[in-house]
């Protein structure tokens, strides 16, 4: 059977877990020191006699020593450790940290995912996520509690909710978390499970992944400026997501630590200020094994669990490949409280049952929303991620595993980031299904407040058409590095009649490793998120790092973006419109009134050059009419556009303007069009009433007329 470990570090911390030195081991088995010692640094190994004597005194097998897949179970068994109170008389009645996000489950899932995504072990190949909802009850709660040492726990709990009204929302979140496990006898635990990940790596105090996310507050450890999270923040997501305050934790390690990789164990508690016995404990809380090297006794620090504890606490992972399970002990959902239609039978129709299928659905959307282009691959580029969401009952299946298709999350977006990495992408569009590509610069500002020069980097911008799927159309969303979106807003001044669209803006490694200045727009961009990281902005590092105006630097992006997208959606006015457009355009006619006798000089209209004209997503009719102005017309009589609906017999209805605007050429003073002096051309543009359409508009076609004189609509 294959050693988990070399045995000298194997030995080593059997001793330290025995509280046994190398010399008091020597001299039980009538050894010198120096004996012991060669074992220890792996210039030698004890026969096998001495193996025997080894196991009596470690209380343990041979079995155990000579596979080494677990420690020795001598003495200081798993235990909980509480930090006392601060000698000073400080308290706190909760982590800071956690206040700075609500207890959602979409926030978690942004949060937890980013960090996965930032420790992509190996870059060729995507990160894969999995969340899994699991419900106990009964017989299946009852075990889970005894392996968590729920009777320990308790006293700390009732201490805290027997004066919840006193200590603030931490503890009343805790007595409700408490009062739904006892009066629905069950609980709600949500395993985030990451693989081709680094894993809790390096020593359970010094600098390291581990220390990081255990250990400390604000502690990002992420040296990458192509790193997602930069303010530590994000994991306390996962306690915040816990009416307990209690997160488990499964690590397997891309690097070893004491010689072992897989089955790291730690479990933390996040709990305010409180008395319990007489003792005062300052807020957090650790499970795990005693550590001999500190100077408490009762510290524990990480310990490495054979499969059967693991299985007992519900943290098997599926396979040794690298990466951390982390198990959020009461989970719940703010917004999960109410009945998701459909998704139970009509006997089961508690609020707590539906809260379980509400938090799988908007895990899902959240995965889709945030990390659709994360999620999307082509050609030669695989996804940077995987993801999925499955629900247990008492480890049964209660809903199926559901993989995020980042195509029927955001499938217009999708295709548009596809059609980029296979290179499939156009320079305008001129079709549906196309997509079109320019790049935007974007002058990434010097350190130390250097106000001239900078580093050029051009972001990547892709559009394409939208469809029903996407959410609101026209609007414009951006990331960098991992393709997280940070940024989604609306694309300002597109022209009325365009053709509802999506847009995508790379930044930074997203537009591609090789694009220039990538490195610098990284870190530059990410020096301007906030700790939701959802928007670019001024921010204090951003500040302090470049200049008090650095900022500006990215409303030029912004505004250099917002203009290539309506550069590429604009519809070239020499181009006939094809598929589905033409047949809109060939219901529209555009003409004079009716004749009357006036005086040839002042009878002469402006002469039709183009019409654009299309249904909109709220079902008005938009056009975009240019006219030319002859010298023969008026230029001091007003000319009103006048739409109605083509029908086939009788008087054709009015289809009132909601919007009549003016582009160029001309002025539009109540309703009418007033051409400006010395004009030869004139455009406007103008989408009718639908409110007051007598027919939806997919069913006719449209007539606009051009009649002289003020605001007349027939």
């Amino acid at each position: 059977m294959k050693a988990a470990e070399d045995f000298g570090p194997w030995l080593a911390r059997q001793l330290r877990n025995a509280g046994m030195s190398q010399t008091e081991l020597a001299e039980e088995l009538g050894m010198t020191r120096a004996a012991v010692s060669a074992w220890v640094v792996g210039r030698s190994e004890p026969r096998d006699d001495t193996l025997r004597r080894i196991a009596e005194l470690l209380n343990t097998d041979l079995e155990t020593i000579h596979t080494r897949s677990v420690d020795a179970q001598v003495g200081l068994p798993v235990s909980w450790y509480h930090r006392p109170a601060h000698a000073d008389g400080g308290r706190e009645y909760g982590n800071a940290a956690a206040f700075a996000f609500e207890a959602d489950v979409s926030v978690l899932a942004r949060e937890a995912t980013q960090n996965s995504l930032d420790a992509r072990l190996d870059p060729a190949e995507p990160v894969r996520v999995r969340f899994t909802l699991h419900e106990l009850r009964g017989e299946d709660l009852a075990r889970f509690r005894e392996a968590i040492d729920w009777e320990h726990l308790l006293p700390h709990y009732e201490a805290l909710t027997a004066e919840s009204g006193k200590q603030g929302k931490v503890s009343r979140t805790i007595a409700a978390g408490l009062r739904d496990m006892y009066q629905h006898d069950r609980l709600v635990l949500l395993r985030i499970d990451d693989y081709n990940a680094t894993g809790l790596t390096g020593d359970d105090y010094d600098n390291g992944l581990f220390a990081a996310v255990v250990r400390r507050q604000l502690d990002s450890n992420k040296k990458d400026s192509g790193a997602g999270g930069s303010y530590g923040l994000g994991k306390a997501t996962l306690w915040a997501t816990s009416r307990l305050g209690l997160v488990l934790i499964n690590s397997t390690l891309s690097e070893p630590h004491e010689g072992r990789t897989e089955r790291r164990l730690i479990g933390r508690l996040d709990l305010p200020w409180r008395e319990v016995d007489g003792r005062q404990f300052a807020g957090p809380a650790w499970f795990g094994r005693p550590d001999p090297a500190t100077k408490a006794a009762d510290v524990v620090r990480s310990w490495w669990a054979d499969e059967e504890t693991v299985e007992k606490l519900h943290l098997s992972r599926e396979s040794a490949a690298p990466g951390t399970s982390f198990l959020i002990v009461g989970a719940h959902d703010v917004a999960s409280l109410g009945p998701v239609n459909g998704a139970l039978d009509e006997e089961e129709t508690s609020e707590d049952e539906y809260s379980v299928h509400r938090m799988h659905a908007r895990l899902v959307e959240a995965l889709g929303r945030n990390f659709w282009a994360a999620m999307t691959g082509g050609g030669d580029h695989k996804p940077h991620l995987e993801a999925s969401v499955r629900t247990l009952r008492n480890g049964k299946v209660l809903i199926d595993e559901e993989r995020v298709d980042p195509a029927v999350a955001q499938p217009s977006r999708t295709r548009a980031l596809r059609a980029y990495l296979t290179g499939e992408t156009v320079d305008r569009l001129t079709a549906p299904g196309q997509v079109a590509r320019a790049t935007v610069p974007l002058n990434v500002p010097l350190h130390g407040g250097q106000l001239r020069g900078g580093v050029p980097h051009e972001a990547v911008l892709l559009v394409t058409h939208a469809e029903d799927a996407d959410g609101p159309p026209n609007r414009l969303v951006s990331m960098r590095g991992n393709r997280m979106t940070v940024k989604d807003s609306a694309v300002a001044n597109v022209p009325i009649g365009t053709n509802p669209f999506q847009a995508i803006l790379l930044t930074g490694r997203a537009a591609g490793p090789d694009a220039p200045g990538a490195d610098a727009a990284e870190e530059f961009l990410r020096a301007s998120e906030p700790p939701e990281h959802n928007k670019w902005g001024q921010t204090e590092e951003l500040s302090l790092t470049y200049s008090p105006s650095a900022y500006r630097r990215i409303a030029a992006l912004t505004t250099a973006a917002n203009g290539a997208v309506r550069d590429l959606v604009a519809v070239p006015r020499t181009k006939r419109r094809s598929g589905g457009e033409a047949k809109i355009a060939s219901r529209l006619k555009v003409g004079g009134g009716a004749k009357k006798a006036r005086p040839a000089a002042t009878a002469v209209l402006p002469e039709l050059d183009s019409v654009d004209a299309l249904i909109d997503e709220t079902g008005a009719w938009s056009v975009t009419v240019d006219l030319r102005v002859s010298p023969g017309v008026d230029m001091d009589r007003p000319v009103t556009p006048v739409a109605k609906f083509d029908v086939r017999s009788g008087p054709r209805p009015a289809a009132p303007w909601k919007d009549l605007i003016a582009v160029s050429g001309c002025e539009v003073v109540d309703g009418s069009l007033h051409l400006l002096p010395g004009s030869r051309k004139a455009v406007f543009r103008g989408v009718t009433d639908v409110s007051r359409h007598p027919v939806r508009a997919q069913l006719t076609g449209l007539v606009v007329e051009l009649r002289l004189g003020k605001g007349e609509q027939a």
